[in-house]
C-alpha cells in the first residue's frame, strides 16, 4: 500500500532565539526509514500507527502508536523492523540542551510509551500548517510536548509498579529478566534498570532473588520438604544455586531450615 509523506519546512524558526525548528515531517516511506542517518540536530519522533523496532547507535527500541522517541544530533538512527508511521520534528539549540536536562532525557531515557493522546493534535497541525504558519505550528508542538513531559514523575513510579507487577506473576520463570520486563514494556533495559535501582536502592536482580525466596520459605513453611521442587517452583533452574542463595541471604540451608521447622532430621528430600 503506498503512503504519502508530508514534509514542511519552517524557511526561519526560533524560539526566544534559543531553539531552532527545521523540519516537520510525516514519515511513511519504509526505504527512507530503513537507511541509517547520522541526524544533523535533535529529533522528536511520535509514531502514530503500527510498531516496529528502531536502532540508534547499535541498541534496538521497541515502538509502538504513542510512543515517543528522542533521537540526539549525531546519533546514529535507522529502522530495524516493523512498519511504523511517524511523524518527527528536527530542532537544535542552547535551550532545547536546557529543555533536555530539566525533563531527563538522555540516552537512556530517550523513549516514553503512552502518548496517544499527542496523534490527533500532531497530525492536525502538520496537515494544517500553511507556509505562512508553519514555523508557528512547529515550535507550539514541540514545546507543547515537553510540558506534557512533566508527568514522567508519576509515570516513572507508575513503570516500577508494573515491573513488581509482571514480577510477582512470572518469578517462576528461571528465563525472566529485566530486559525481557523491558521489551515487553516497550523501554530500554538499561533506561529500567537505573530506574528501578533509583526508585527502590536497590538492583532488579537483587528485587527478583527476594521474591523468588520469599516464595522458597513460604512452601517450606507449608510442609514442602523436596528442595528441588521448590528450587523449581521458586524461579531456580539449578538446586544447588538455589541452596547457595538462601543460604547465603536466609542464613541457614534447605535442609537446616525444613529440620527446624519440621524438628524431624529424617525425611528431607534432595
Amino acid at each position: 500500500m503506498k503512503r504519502n509523506n508530508i514534509c514542511k519546512f519552517p524557511s526561519s524558526s526560533a524560539i526566544g532565539g534559543t531553539i531552532s525548528v527545521s523540519r516537520f515531517v510525516k514519515e511513511t516511506d519504509e526505504s527512507v526509514m530503513t537507511s541509517k542517518c547520522r541526524l544533523d540536530s535533535h529529533r522528536m519522533i511520535l509514531v502514530v500507527e503500527g510498531n516496529g523496532q528502531f536502532v540508534i547507535n547499535q541498541d534496538l527500541y521497541n515502538v509502538e502508536q504513542g510512543t515517543l522517541l528522542f533521537v540526539f544530533a549525531d546519533d546514529e538512527l535507522a529502522l530495524f523492523s516493523g512498519s511504523p508511521i511517524y511523524i518527527y520534528i528536527d530542532y537544535l539549540g542552547a535551550r532545547a540542551n536546557d529543555l533536555h536536562r530539566r525533563f531527563d532525557i538522555t540516552p537512556l531515557t530517550r523513549a516514553y510509551g503512552g502518548f496517544d493522546g499527542l496523534i490527533p493534535l500532531w497530525q492536525e497541525s502538520l496537515a494544517r500548517a500553511s507556509d505562512k504558519t508553519v514555523d508557528l505550528a512547529t515550535e507550539s508542538i514541540l514545546l507543547y510536548t515537553f510540558s506534557r513531559l512533566s508527568n514522567t514523575t508519576s509515570e516513572k513510579n507508575g513503570i516500577i509498579g508494573r515491573i513488581a507487577e509482571i514480577t510477582e506473576q512470572d518469578f517462576g520463570d528461571p528465563d525472566l529478566t529485566l530486559s525481557k520486563i523491558a521489551e515487553s514494556l516497550c523501554y530500554h533495559p538499561k533506561y529500567l534498570s537505573h530506574l528501578f535501582k533509583e526508585k527502590m536502592s536497590m538492583s532488579y536482580s537483587e528485587y527478583l532473588r527476594s521474591v523468588r525466596l520469599k516464595y522458597a520459605v513460604t512452601l517450606f513453611d507449608h510442609g514442602i520438604d523436596s528442595i528441588k521442587n521448590v528450587a523449581l517452583l521458586s524461579g531456580f533452574s539449578d538446586p544447588l544455586y538455589f541452596s547457595k542463595v538462601f543460604k547465603d541471604n536466609i542464613g541457614v540451608s534447605p535442609k537446616s531450615y525444613i529440620k527446624n521447622k519440621s524438628g524431624n532430621k529424617s525425611g528431607i528430600n534432595e
